[in-house]
């Protein structure tokens, strides 16, 4: 086959038979792959399904654990209780967001004068990355209402206020590490340009930082998805309290299984949104370094 340019001929580019040889041993090993996977899968299942079916305890783990009709009553309460953390996880990712991004940008400031912002924002970090979520639950959502006991603070608010408290200090750490990954050359490009100390960061530090964290900052949200279920402790009747009231009324944990369940729903798409993103930044790094 030949094409004709300026009078000329030229062949058009065909494969050579060992390149279409490999092509086709890499698509036999692909579906060598996937039967095995198949097959390997199905088999786990079967043992895995055979050991629980045939254990001695089976029945009384499937009245207790995954009762149909219990499910089915208990289900619009912990559905109309998860939206209370849907309302709690929104705000709170807002209030993170804030925060956060103004910690990193404290631990980032360079000079003496600044000590007393950057001592700060340490002190916050390390405290609230040392402590668990629960204790700081407790402290903020019965601390905060002792201060002024006369005037009742709504618990959703005062969870959000827990949640966001803890998280803020992780999702800091991750964007300063992100911040410092940038190279110094690009603060020195944005300053000589003119720009301010407040405009490099803006425009230039901050926007390659983010893309080089976003994995482990989705990460991070998949965490405080899970965490704003602990608000229960306060008392808010979220998915959690749903079913845990439930629970006392049958005497049986399915109501539990079912929150589970709603909390997996909720936080598979970002899971799997994750997984996504990570694969395709490092397909992306990678890209031009095969041989």
């Amino acid at each position: 086959m030949t094409d004709r340019t300026a009078g000329t001929d030229v062949e058009a580019w065909q494969p050579s038979e060992l390149e279409l040889d490999r092509r086709l041993q890499r698509r036999r090993a692909s579906r060598r792959s996937v039967l095995v996977a198949l097959v390997s899968t199905a088999v786990f299942a079967g043992v895995v399904g055979w050991t629980v079916l045939t254990s001695p305890g089976w029945e009384n783990v499937q009245q207790t654990f995954f009762d149909p009709g219990i499910a089915a009553k208990s289900f619009p309460k912990i559905l109309e209780g998860l939206w209370l953390n849907i309302r709690v996880l929104f705000f709170a990712t807002i209030a993170v967001a804030v925060v956060a991004t103004l910690l990193a940008v404290m631990r980032s400031l360079r000079g003496p004068v600044w000590f007393p912002l950057r001592a700060l924002a340490t002190g916050y970090t390390d405290l609230f990355r040392g402590l668990p979520v629960l204790i700081v639950l407790y402290l903020v959502g019965f601390g905060i209402p002792a201060l002024n006991p006369e005037d009742r603070v709504p618990v959703a608010l005062l969870g959000t206020i827990g949640i966001s408290l803890c998280y803020s200090a992780y999702v800091a750490e991750v964007l300063r590490a992100g911040m410092e990954a940038v190279h110094p050359s690009q603060r020195i490009a944005a300053r000589s340009l003119g720009l301010s100390h407040a405009k490099t960061l803006r425009l230039v530090v901050i926007p390659q930082a983010l893309r080089k964290v976003v994995p482990a900052l989705m990460n991070d949200f998949v965490s405080m998805q899970k965490d704003v279920g602990l608000i229960s402790v306060l008392g808010a009747v979220d998915a959690v309290r749903a079913a845990q009231i439930v629970q006392a009324q049958t005497y049986n944990f399915t109501p539990y299984v079912v929150a589970g369940l709603m909390f997996v729903a909720l936080s598979f798409p970002m899971i799997r949104l994750t997984d996504a993103v990570s694969a395709r930044m490092a397909k992306r790094e990678q890209m031009g370094g095969t041989v």
